[in-house]
């Protein structure tokens, strides 16, 4: 660790963290600039550079910025969004499972969003804003029952209220569909999987400003959030207001996972996997919230470069749920390994 020093201001940094953070930075945005330039027309990535930058020819400039760059963009933020959810989660649940795909919370947002398209059939603007809505009522339901007066919320009860609640949602979730007529049940089904066809600025830009607001909120409550991890009473006595740090951490995670599901759907495992993949890459102990957000979206681009390069087209979402599940896996066995030693 490093301090640099300006008069009575001081800031410290972790080499390691900061090359750890250019890296994924430049493997996400690369690999952005890859999916912008892949398709039936394809564009080298100096031609696309050139693009986004307005010195390309008009037709290029067209498919680039029109066509292409809103996918790219709301792949990005979306897994910026998710990485960052899902290391708010796990450090406040203190368990690596603690993602909010596997609690539940994107589980509710996929059931609003549902509702609106299977029985009240609004359009884009109401499937993101029931999507929304699904995942703030989830989680406002799974807080109230997790808390205990007195006692607050605690990790392990979050987590496990959290799972029964996705498994209710889930099973709604089938109700819904098999309901519903084929078309609809196709597109249902389709939104389910997670996926950026079709992604435009209208998607792009409310993820823009939900990041814009709790980015830097949950970059703010990042020391409490790892004094946090030391221990309810630990905290407490390094005077940390332990339960109103976490109802707004939670907060700020439900936010984050709202607005990345109602962007592009609920990609399974970027939330899970991003936080431990960049626990290892920093090796550094507590909550990595900046590098999880890089890795999260460096996941979800390479995601999406590959969903694009397959012989058989497949959403995003497939392609991160084979690749979580190979994740999930190795972590289970690893754990099991370390718990036998």
């Amino acid at each position: 660790m490093r301090v640099l020093r300006a008069g009575a201001l001081s800031l410290r940094w972790e080499p390691r963290a900061a090359a750890v953070c250019g890296v994924l930075a430049a493997a996400a945005i690369g690999a952005a600039v890859l999916v912008v330039g892949s398709g039936e027309f394809p564009i080298s990535p100096p031609d696309v550079v050139r693009a986004v930058l307005g010195q390309g020819d008009r037709a290029t400039g067209f498919i680039v910025t029109a066509l292409r760059l809103p996918r790219a963009v709301t792949g990005l933020l979306a897994g910026l969004a998710l990485g960052l959810s899902g290391a708010i989660f796990q450090s406040v649940s203190r368990n690596p499972l603690g993602s909010p795909d596997l609690i539940g919370f994107t589980t509710g947002s996929a059931t609003g969003a549902l509702l609106q398209i299977l029985v009240f059939g609004g359009g884009a603007a109401a499937i993101t804003a029931g999507s929304v809505a699904g995942a703030v009522l989830t989680a406002l339901a799974v807080y109230l029952v997790a808390y205990r007066r007195g006692g607050g919320v605690h990790g392990v009860r979050l987590v496990l209220i959290g799972v029964a609640a996705a498994a209710m949602l889930e099973a709604l979730n089938s109700y819904l569909i098999t309901r519903a007529d084929l078309r609809e049940a196709y597109e249902a089904a389709f939104w389910l999987t997670g996926s950026l066809n079709g992604r435009d600025w209208d998607q792009a830009v409310p993820l823009a400003l939900a990041l814009a607001v709790l980015l830097p909120a949950a970059l703010l409550l990042a020391r409490p959030l790892g004094m946090g991890e030391l221990g309810d009473d630990a905290a407490q006595a390094l005077g940390v207001p332990v339960q109103r740090t976490r109802a707004l951490l939670i907060a700020a995670g439900v936010g984050l996972a709202a607005a990345a599901t109602a962007a592009a759907g609920p990609v399974p495992f970027v939330a899970l996997a991003a936080p431990q993949l960049a626990r290892r890459l920093t090796r550094r102990p507590g909550p990595q919230l900046l590098p999880a957000a890089l890795t999260g979206a460096a996941l979800l681009a390479c995601g999406d470069l590959i969903s694009l390069h397959l012989p058989v087209a497949v959403p995003v979402g497939v392609v991160t749920g084979v690749l979580g599940g190979v994740y999930l896996a190795w972590l289970l066995s690893t754990t099991g390994r370390k718990g036998t030693t």
